[in-house]
């Protein structure tokens, strides 16, 4: 049986922000989600797994008022609660009350050293001084943080700086989430860098992690796991591997809907009309992707399959196929003929 790692939960969809990228699509108007008393029997389905890391995130976790409470819960329950925020809405008492809830580590977007440039991705004018703001505060309270950073055409020249910006400013990780066209984002399609790009990109990230204190994560950009077996050896033993939706991982939207990931937008189950250990242990969908044999083209036929896998939201996106291969991949399997 696959062991569950990790659950990203759109606990709301209400946002703050309107961001052009956003999966969800988010806004002030958005649904909150499920309701307190739900939400603590969703922490008891996901509990029968196992213990893996819970994601709160949304829209803007923030602006539900029993967030805390639901964290709380969680954290009690024995799981590893997480929250990630767009970091505007932090402040002293917000701080606080992460410390109480149990919550071990807050995620903050930063997509630009330029403070104009980040607004605009984020939509709202003021957003990258307010979160570097709630980073702050974060760091006063000696609360562990990590940045997150969607990377794109327009900030991908900024990488190394940003990296060192995190590392700067005291946090423990630094994210780096290769847009997927999915949401709002399906408009900034032509912002995706290119094969060649995302391969050197990848190659300095392998080389710059030895070099600097923290945790640096490429996000779905799983040919990162393929470079690093090809660097280190099959001896290596590596702590993941590439795309792990439907794997270790999966996504629970604000209504309730399980899927492989965020990005890629399929039903595995509703848990409105099942339980969650059902769903991860019987999804068609999660089967599918679990059963390397199934995948297609280049990835079908790769050595680095089982290391690797591509991204199955990009697969999807551009094929109508999860299980297709990835699109952004330059690399050229042994066993490949065409």
């Amino acid at each position: 049986m696959n062991q569950l790692r990790i659950v990203a939960w759109e606990i709301t969809k209400k946002c703050n922000l309107s961001c052009i990228h956003c999966r969800g699509r988010s806004d002030i108007s958005s649904d909150t989600g499920f309701s307190k008393k739900e939400c603590f029997e969703i922490i008891d389905q996901i509990k029968e797994t196992g213990n893996p890391v819970v994601i709160l995130t949304g829209g803007e976790p923030l602006l539900r008022d029993d967030i805390f409470e639901i964290a709380r819960y969680g954290s009690l329950s024995g799981l590893k609660i997480v929250l990630a925020t767009n970091g505007t809405l932090i402040d002293e008492k917000i701080a606080e009350r992460i410390k109480e809830s149990g919550i071990k580590r807050v995620s903050v977007s930063i997509d630009s050293l330029d403070e104009k440039k980040h607004d605009e991705f984020r939509n709202t004018e003021g957003a990258f001084r307010r979160a570097l703001n709630g980073i702050n505060i974060l760091r006063k309270n000696g609360i562990e943080f990590q940045i997150n950073t969607t990377v794109t055409k327009d900030n991908v020249d900024e990488i190394e700086k940003m990296i060192d910006m995190a590392v700067k400013i005291g946090a423990a990780a630094h994210h780096l989430f290769f847009l997927v066209p999915t949401g709002r984002a399906r408009s900034l399609k032509d912002k995706q860098i290119d094969k060649e790009r995302y391969e050197r990109l990848l190659f300095f990230l392998y080389k710059k992690k030895d070099s600097v204190p923290i945790h640096i994560k490429p996000t779905c950009a799983p040919q990162y796991y393929r470079l690093i077996r090809e660097k280190r050896g099959s001896g290596f033993e590596q702590m993941t591997r590439g795309c792990i939706c439907g794997i270790s991982f999966c996504f629970i939207s604000a209504e309730g809907i399980v899927q492989p990931c965020g990005y890629l937008e399929l039903k595995a189950g509703d848990l409105k009309e099942e339980k969650f250990k059902e769903i991860w242990e019987n999804s068609e969908i999660f089967n599918k992707l679990r059963d390397f044999s199934l995948y297609k083209g280049k990835c079908g036929s790769c050595e680095y399959v089982k290391v690797c896998g591509g991204c199955r939201a990009r697969a999807y996106e551009e094929k109508g196929d999860f299980l297709e291969e990835e699109p952004l991949c330059l690399y050229k399997p042994k066993r490949w003929t065409k």
